[in-house]
Parts: C-alpha cells; structure tokens; sequence
C-alpha cells in the first residue's frame, strides 16, 4: 500500500492531507492545516517547515503531491506562497521523498472532471470518492484533491476526455 500526502501551501494556512492506496480504492487517513502564528515570514516558514517534517516522521508517506503556484493579482502575495511551498517541498526532500506538482486546473479536472470547479465542488468530490461522513477544512479538503489527483494521474486513471482535456489546457 501506497501513503500520499497531498499538500496545499499558504504562508499562513498550509493544508495537507494523507491517504492510502489500497488497490484500487482510496483511503483517507488524515487530514488538516498548518497555521503559523503572526510574525515575521522567516518564523512562519520555519513554522510550515516543522509541521511538514512532523507529518513525515509520523506517516512516512512514500509519495508527496503539492500545489503549483497560480499568479496572484498581487505580487508580493505569490511570492509570500512561493516561499511556503520551498519549504514544504524542502521539509519532503529533506525526509528523502520526491515531490510532484500539479496545478490547480490539473487538480480541479482530475477530482471533479472540470477544471474551473470551484472550491465546493471540489471538497463535495473528497467528501464522496474518500466517503467521508464530513468535508474537511477547505485547504484540508485541497491538500486531500492534490492526494487524490497525483494517485489517479500516476495509475492512469483518467478518462478519455480528461486525458484529451489535459492536452489542450497544456498547449
């Protein structure tokens, strides 16, 4: 069996999720947010670059998948988020564990068949494929989508229109 973590990066709220392959199905294991205190950035880094590294030493996921960035209207926000997604990425590398990216359409597409979905309809599909008797937290359930994206791109589970669909958003 195959544990993936799943992380949606924030500067500020950092969420992740963890499930297990088992065959064909899809297990949910955990699930939450990193939040960082008020304080300069370097501490709130340090602050998701801890709580990545307790999630590894705790689960040991084999395989982790993470949210690219997506440009922000404001500048230095992308950048505040890029830096949180080193260090979440940095935090895996350091455990030994390779780290995928997906972006958010890719994710979208992949969970829900439509690659503008909105956050609802996301975490309505993570309630359903993980049979969840709650959604989680909205960046828990987008760490969760991230989790259940990589699974189903890496096992070629796509259907033949989102396969073509994904060819020509990549164009």
């Amino acid at each position: 069996m195959t544990t993936i973590l799943g992380i949606d990066p924030g500067s500020r709220i950092t969420g992740y999720g963890l499930i297990k392959e088992d065959r064909q199905r899809l297990l949910y294991i955990d699930s939450g947010c990193i939040r960082t205190s008020e304080g300069e950035l370097s501490q709130r880094l340090l602050q998701i670059f801890n709580g990545i590294c307790q999630l590894m030493e705790e689960f040991s996921p084999n395989e982790v998948a993470i949210e690219q960035i997506f440009m922000h209207q404001n500048p230095n926000s992308a950048l505040k988020l890029g830096h949180a997604r080193g260090v979440a990425m940095v935090a895996c590398a350091s455990h030994r564990v390779h780290v995928n990216e997906y972006s958010a359409r890719e994710v979208k597409q992949t969970v829900v068949g439509y690659g503008a979905a909105d956050k609802n309809q996301v975490k309505q599909m993570v309630v359903h494929l993980l049979m969840l008797n709650k959604a989680p937290q909205t960046d828990a359930s987008d760490a969760l989508a991230v989790a259940i994206c990589h699974s189903h791109m890496k096992n070629g589970l796509l259907s033949k229109g989102q396969r073509q669909g994904r060819r020509s958003t990549a164009r």
